[in-house]
C-alpha cells in the first residue's frame, strides 16, 4: 500500500468479525481511495476463488492462505492438507483457466518446515525436505506444484521459503506471541505461568516487515524463482523468553532441565514459566536456521531488524495493549 498498489485480502465468510489485527489498515468498501479491502473467499471453494480474481483482475497474487499452526495440522490433518495443498492448486488453476499466465504473477508462501527432520546445519534451496506434520506435508505439495506450473505452463510462479518470522500481529496461540503476551499479564498482576513446550527448540526468527519487503521483490524480480529467506541466526525457545522477560524488566532465571524445567521471576520468587508436554510436537523440529545467500545475491534483500529490536517491539506493544 505504500507503494500506491491497491491490496486485497480474502477472508472467509463467518458470523463474526475477526480483523482484530488489521481494523486500523483496511478500508471500508464505501470509501473510495486505495488502501487494504476485504473481499470474502474461501481456499477450499474453486468457485469462490474465481470469483474474485475475476472480478479484481489482480496483477499479484501472495498466497499467505494456511492453517498456519504446525500443532494443529495434527488434530485436523484433512482441513490443512484442503486449505494449504489443495487451496494453492485451487488458484493455479484459476490463473491458468482464466489464461492470465502473462499479466498476474503468483506468490507462494513456502516454509522453513519442509526442511523437517533433515535439518541440518545452514539451509538452503537445495537443501534435502523431510516434513514432520501435516501442515508441512501440505506446504511440500504446494511448493512442488507452485513449480510444476511454472515449468508446465510457464506462468510467473515464485515460491518464498520464509522462516519464522514475527511482529506484533502474530496470532496468540503462536510461541513467541504467547510469551509476550504472557509476560504483559505477568506485569498486570497474573499469577498465571506461561506453559511452553520444547524449549531447547532453535529457530530462526525475523521480523515480518523485512519478510514481506523480500516477497515483494521475489514477485518483481525479472524471473521467476524460488528463495530462501532467513535471517543465518538461530535462537532457541529459551533464548526468546530469557529476553522478553528481561526487556519487561523482570529478574529471571532458570532452573532444572528438560520438561522438568522452570522460569521464576526472582523478584517475587514466582514461577512464570513452564514446561507443559502436551505442547510437544508428536514429530519434533529440533532446529531450523536459513541461508539466505540467494536472495542477498539475486535481489539484495538484507533483514534491517534485528532479533533484540524485534522482541522489545513484540513486549513494548503486548504492555501497552493491556494497559489500554
Amino acid at each position: 500500500m505504500s507503494q500506491g498498489h491497491e491490496v486485497f485480502g480474502v477472508r472467509r465468510r463467518s458470523s463474526s468479525f475477526n480483523t482484530g489485527r488489521i481494523d486500523h489498515i483496511y478500508k471500508d468498501s464505501h470509501i473510495n481511495e486505495k488502501g487494504l479491502r476485504l473481499v470474502h473467499g474461501d481456499m477450499s471453494d474453486a468457485s469462490s476463488l474465481h470469483r474474485v480474481i475475476y472480478q479484481i483482475e489482480p496483477d499479484r497474487i501472495y498466497n499467505l492462505a494456511a492453517q498456519s499452526h504446525v500443532g494443529v495440522s495434527f488434530d485436523e490433518p484433512e482441513y490443512t492438507a484442503d486449505t494449504v495443498a489443495l487451496g494453492t492448486l485451487r488458484l493455479l488453476e484459476v490463473i491458468r483457466n482464466l489464461g492470465g499466465k502473462d499479466a498476474i504473477r503468483f506468490y507462494q508462501a513456502s516454509t522453513s518446515e519442509l526442511f523437517g527432520g533433515q535439518a541440518k546445519g545452514i539451509l538452503a534451496e537445495d537443501s534435502l525436505f523431510d516434513p514432520r506434520s501435516p501442515y508441512a506435508a501440505a506446504k511440500m505439495y504446494a511448493h512442488t506444484v507452485t513449480k510444476n506450473y511454472r515449468d508446465a505452463f510457464n506462468i510467473f510462479c515464485s515460491t518464498g521459503i520464509l522462516f519464522n518470522h514475527e511482529s506484533p500481529r502474530r496470532g496468540q496461540t503462536f510461541v513467541t506471541r504467547k510469551i509476550t503476551m504472557g509476560i504483559a499479564k505477568i506485569l498486570q498482576g497474573s499469577d498465571m505461568p506461561i506453559y511452553l513446550g520444547n524449549l531447547d527448540a532453535v529457530r530462526d526468527w525475523g521480523h515480518a516487515k523485512d519478510y514481506v519487503e523480500a516477497m515483494s521483490l521475489i514477485l518483481e524480480s525479472d524471473k521467476p524463482d524460488d528463495f530462501v529467506v532467513a535471517t543465518g541466526i538461530g535462537h532457541t525457545v529459551r533464548d526468546f523468553l530469557l529476553l522478553a522477560s528481561n526487556i519487561a524488566g523482570l529478574k529471571v532465571v532458570s532452573e532444572g532441565s528438560g520438561r522438568n524445567e522452570v522460569v521464576i521471576n526472582k523478584q517475587t520468587n514466582k514461577i512464570i514459566a513452564m514446561v507443559d508436554p502436551r505442547y510437544f510436537r508428536p514429530l519434533e523440529v529440533n532446529q531450523l536456521i536459513g541461508d539466505a545467500s540467494k536472495i542477498r545475491k539475486t535481489l539484495g534483500w538484507v533483514p534491517k531488524i534485528s532479533f533484540e529490536e524485534m522482541v522489545t517491539e513484540m513486549v513494548k506493544h503486548d504492555i501497552e495493549l493491556l494497559r489500554k
